[in-house]
């Protein structure tokens, strides 16, 4: 399984195709906006052409970074999943907004994170201290290029607040989006080798203690809206010169019940395409963690 990453290998941080062990760079790349610049045919060219030979640095040698740089964003879909529109209606107090966007032919769509903000494997997530049900919502994630076509596709995790939403959507960015609350996997999986989206398996793992306290999969046949035409409304009106990547919405939503505690893990998988496991910590762990991203005001 070929995936292609940033990483930090004796003080330089690169971008190179993962597999067999180690990491081969992908030449002539500052960074992976710089590879979302391209036409995806040139980019295609340039990562396999990595993939089929090139010198080796071990995954040992490696630090795995974020995989987003530069001017590349992260925005996500909502109530693209019947069970995220009835989560959405049970959770608000403003109920016939998430229905009727559901079936509407315009989707909602919001910016997740800048660059600089998004955690990857192993770094933590957290849940806003004013916030008492903090979910994880497990995604399928696709890597846009400037061009408008699809790269591949990653993990993600959409770490909501539900009662902050809950309480009115014009809250939507601040349970959205702050410290900790959108993680990445490593890996952007190339599109060309991803046989079906339209077909994954997704399935999330929250533990608490060693034990499992919420589990669920899911799949993306289950997906209301379609790929290419979320990626095409989100690139109606703008434009993404080091590409963008845009979460395509979560079909598993815990019970009101449930929320995120300090100590957990939580482990999302989505099929032919990665892995992601984050700890939740408390913001101010997730604050220092990101800013350890940081060098000299440079983001690494």
């Amino acid at each position: 399984m070929t995936h292609v990453v940033r990483y930090e290998a004796d003080g330089a941080v690169r971008v190179g195709v993962l597999g067999d062990g180690g990491v081969r760079p992908v030449p002539g790349v500052s960074s992976m906006s710089a590879l979302l610049a391209l036409g995806l045919d040139e980019a295609r060219a340039l990562v396999e052409g990595a993939a089929a030979g090139g010198p080796v640095t071990p995954l040992a040698a490696v630090r795995l970074l974020p995989p987003v740089d530069g001017l590349t964003e992260v925005w996500a879909s909502g109530v693209t999943y019947e069970r995220s529109m009835d989560a959405r209606v049970e959770e608000s107090q403003v109920q016939d907004v998430y229905s009727r966007v559901y079936a509407a032919d315009r989707p909602e769509l919001f910016l997740k994170s800048v660059a600089w903000r998004v955690v990857t494997d192993g770094e933590p997530i957290a849940a806003r201290p004013d916030s008492a049900v903090t979910v994880p919502e497990p995604e399928l994630a696709v890597v846009v290029t400037a061009t408008a076509e699809v790269f591949g596709y990653t993990v993600c995790d959409d770490v909501s607040s539900r009662d902050i939403e809950g309480e009115n959507p014009l809250y939507l960015p601040q349970a959205k989006i702050y410290a900790g609350s959108c993680a990445l996997a490593t890996g952007i999986r190339p599109a060309w080798e991803v046989p079906d989206p339209t077909a994954l398996t997704i399935g999330i793992r929250v533990t608490r203690g060693g034990s499992a306290v919420f589990e669920e999969t899911t799949s993306t046949a289950r997906m209301h809206r379609t790929v290419p035409d979320l990626v095409a409304h989100l690139v109606a009106a703008q434009d993404f010169p080091g590409g963008a990547v845009l979460s395509t919405g979560t079909g598993i939503v815990p019970d009101l019940d449930f929320t995120l505690l300090e100590g957990d893990v939580v482990e999302v998988d989505v099929e032919h395409v990665g892995t992601l496991t984050n700890p939740v910590a408390s913001l101010a762990v997730a604050r220092a963690a990101r800013a350890d991203h940081h060098v000299g005001g440079v983001l690494r």
